[in-house]
């Protein structure tokens, strides 16, 4: 008895630790960000908490953000119009794929075909997201990343990978990128941004990677396609006794491009990519024009519980940006990649590559890049969506203004082919050349485009689960 009334007495404060981690009500405590993180684009990005410009004609700040992080960037000149802890790293979901396919895009011809072994679709995390390849059925490159891009398929993420030379030389390959880009809070465990121990990235590194993403036209395309026809499986047609391959159709699950039954599609928007897994939350990084006003919003893991929160807070975001971007004194700036040489003269200088002079610190290069005429290192983000854009809205009225050639057209001194700045070239790019294939970084002038309302809903929308409903698959 003694013994007993002692244990019950010791019960109360072995429990009380565990009991003190919740918050009131036995809920979890939200994390609170780092005291100070990193500066790379500048002080005021590494302070915890709103960094946001105050004065005259300043627009307020939206009302209700709930994402722990979130970053509003211009594109073109890489000024950081407001950003709230745009360097707390965090589990990145399938934004990760936007590296992926920044490192990858580039080394194979989208024409080429690729055999699916069985091999190569095991190790996918359960309840991965999906698009549906098969093993022993054949794909072309392009099709594999339409299945990253519209459904984040980490089925398809992995049978890149390995056409590359396997999971671990791709994720190796990755953080190399990211360094390049001086995406430095960001580390990659796995190609398809599957949760993953020590797997981290922050709003500031993901709006660095959508800009240099967004330099490759078949990059621009993918990501801002709606719907699209993917490959199944053979069947014999019983009229004339013939195999022919059958499709089903795929569609976006970027909200702000489809649409949804909670939310219109938003206007100028042109990707980039979405995420959602049980630890990141949902994540997102989207492009989107006005004018000749380009700018990139991040959002990171809302705490609303509301049905498409993490696009409604970007959707405000770049409201506000919008009416801010001109007026508002800069917070800080997306700084270029090592090596780049933004006042370098047209055809010289290759994004990311490691040759040349590298740039200085990078929490002050992005503001001398800023400062220099013409070196703003955000050609590629408005260097001609045109292509991507007119897969958008293909029969529903989109008018695209171009003024100027494609860097890596005009370095080819030829017309610019109905395939894109590759043109209808169908010769595998080698690996070892794939640094030479990426878009010059240097200075571009703007081109205008007109978007119009969209009427309905786009061709093959469907709208996405209702509230209460299971969440979508991760990755």
């Amino acid at each position: 008895m003694p013994a007993l009334a002692a244990a019950l007495l010791l019960f109360p404060l072995s429990a009380g630790p565990a009991l003190a981690a919740d918050g009131d009500g036995g809920k979890a405590k939200e994390p609170k960000p780092p005291a100070r993180m990193s500066e790379i684009g500048g002080e005021r990005l590494g302070r915890p908490g709103t960094q946001a410009p105050a004065g005259p004609g300043v627009p307020a700040l939206p009302e209700k953000l709930t994402a722990r992080s979130w970053i509003v960037a211009d594109a073109e000149s890489g000024d950081v119009l407001a950003a709230h802890n745009a360097h707390w790293k965090l589990p990145p979901a399938s934004t990760l794929k936007m590296l992926f396919a920044d490192t990858l895009l580039p080394k194979f011809d989208k024409n080429a075909e690729h055999k699916v072994l069985r091999a190569q679709l095991e190790g996918m995390g359960a309840g991965s997201s999906a698009v549906g390849v098969k093993e022993n059925l054949t794909y072309t490159v392009r099709d594999l990343w339409l299945g990253v891009f519209l459904r984040s398929g980490n089925d398809a993420v992995r049978v890149l990978a390995h056409r590359n030379g396997g999971i671990e030389k791709t994720v190796q390959e990755m953080q190399a990128r990211a360094q390049e880009l001086n995406a430095l809070d960001t580390t990659v465990v796995s190609p398809d941004g599957y949760d993953a121990p020590r797997q981290v990235s922050s709003a500031y590194d993901l709006t660095l990677i959508a800009r240099s993403g967004l330099q490759n036209a078949d990059f621009r395309e993918y990501c801002s396609t709606v719907s699209a026809d993917f490959p199944g499986t053979w069947v014999k047609d019983k009229k004339t006794k013939k195999k022919k391959r059958e499709t089903y159709a795929i569609q976006n699950t970027d909200r702000l491009l489809t649409g949804d039954y909670d939310l219109p599609a938003y206007q100028g928007v042109a990707g980039v990519k979405n995420g959602y897994t049980s630890k990141a939350g949902w994540t997102f990084t989207g492009v989107a024009q006005r004018g000749e006003r380009v700018l990139l919003v991040t959002v990171m893991n809302p705490s609303s519980k509301e049905h498409n929160a993490v696009y409604k807070e970007t959707a405000k975001l770049f409201d506000w940006g919008f009416k801010a971007a001109g007026k508002a004194e800069p917070v800080g700036t997306l700084v270029p990649p090592r090596g780049a040489e933004p006042t370098a003269a047209a055809g010289t200088g290759e994004a990311g590559g490691s040759e040349g002079a590298r740039a200085e610190d990078p929490a002050r290069a992005g503001v001398a890049a800023r400062q220099t005429p013409g070196g703003s290192g955000g050609v590629g983000t408005v260097l001609g969506l045109m292509g991507a854009l007119l897969v958008v809205l293909a029969g529903a009225g989109l008018l695209v203004h171009r003024r100027w050639p494609l860097p890596e057209q005009a370095a080819r001194s030829g017309p610019e082919g109905p395939e894109g700045p590759e043109g209808p070239e169908k010769t595998p790019v080698a690996p070892e050349a794939a640094r030479g294939s990426r878009t010059p970084w240097k200075p571009a002038r703007l081109w205008r485009l007109w978007r119009p309302e969209r009427p309905g809903k786009p061709r093959g929308a469907e709208p996405s689960r209702e509230p209460g409903k299971p969440p979508e698959p991760r990755g």
